[in-house]
């Protein structure tokens, strides 16, 4: 007999149900390519790697590479870079992202809040490097607009980028203005899936708007802001080379030297595959344990299962 489920009003056979996993395939197959293969190559960081001689013909150390990153003078501030700078990331994006699907939720002009979307999102499509090109001519300490206020308002120019203490600010903000209405629309589905019979109801209570936000509105966020914190944790140390890569020097290195950069600088730069390959690792090995962590952490303190 042909098992036949039900889903919606229409049911659907085990036939059915194989084409529609069919669909998965190309995203499995290109999984296992790019995320599962190249486990493969994780061996390197427990040898002396040489590219001619292969990891076959590389010379075993076991966990010289680890010992080398932890005794090196500056792999505790490179660490501690790179926490800050994705706990500072995620406090400053997460919040501002439900605040603003708040907002968007509560206008009634439709045709405001689809204009207002188009500019918000716009940003997230501008690449890394032409948003720090952008960066460093704004806060140029010669022609930078905001130099350029600071001088008319009787101010002496600042050169921002070359200050460690404003580097973090200017990254974490910068990445703000991009991604805030990007991150804000997982935010505003979930608001949008909100019955509008229990705001009606709330209304007719005399509930004001703050209390409506906080007794329908915040609960329907509640899961999706814990399954988004849960991702962002498990890429916790993960942080892109490319835009600290892109605002970084020789004057705020002591802030912008994060894990990201510091692989490409040995593996790539000075060829250190080995090395950078071990650093990488324990990278990824913290990353693993965080998410494990947030997930029960999560999973005790929602009412949901994620």
């Amino acid at each position: 007999m042909t098992r036949r489920r039900v889903m919606g009003n229409k049911p659907y056979s085990s036939k059915t149900t194989w084409e529609l996993l069919l669909f998965c395939l190309p995203g499995l197959v290109i999984t296992f390519i790019y995320s599962y293969l190249p486990l493969w190559g994780v061996q390197i960081a427990f040898f002396d790697y040489n590219l001619r001689r292969g990891i076959a013909g590389s010379t075993w150390v076991g966990w010289e590479n680890f010992e080398r990153f932890f005794q090196s003078a500056n792999a505790w501030n490179i660490i501690s870079n790179t926490l800050i700078l994705s706990v500072y990331s995620l406090a400053a994006e997460l919040p501002l992202a439900i605040l603003f699907a708040l907002g968007l939720n509560a206008l009634s002009c439709k045709r405001y809040r689809k204009a207002v979307q188009a500019v918000t999102y716009a940003p997230q499509f501008i690449s890394t490097i032409v948003m720090c090109g952008m960066v460093t001519m704004f806060l140029s300490p010669r022609i930078g607009i905001v130099n350029t206020l600071i001088q008319t308002l009787g101010g002496e120019s600042v050169n921002f980028l070359d200050n460690p203490a404003w580097w973090r600010h200017i990254y974490v903000w910068s990445g703000v203005w991009q991604s805030t209405g990007w991150n804000s629309l997982i935010f505003f589905a979930a608001l949008s899936r909100v019955n509008p019979e229990h705001h009606e109801a709330a209304i007719m209570d005399g509930a004001t708007r703050f209390q409506r936000v906080r007794y329908i509105d915040f609960p329907a966020l509640k899961p999706i802001a814990a399954l988004v914190l849960l991702l962002r944790c498990g890429s916790m140390m993960s942080i892109g080379y490319e835009k600290a890569l892109a605002l970084q020097n020789d004057l705020n290195l002591s802030v912008s030297q994060i894990i990201s950069t510091y692989v490409y600088q040995m593996g790539l730069l000075n060829r250190d595959i080995s090395f950078s390959t071990a650093i990488d690792l324990f990278n990824a090995a913290v990353n693993a344990v965080l998410l494990v962590l947030v997930y029960f952490v999560t999973r005790r303190l929602s009412d949901e299962p994620l």
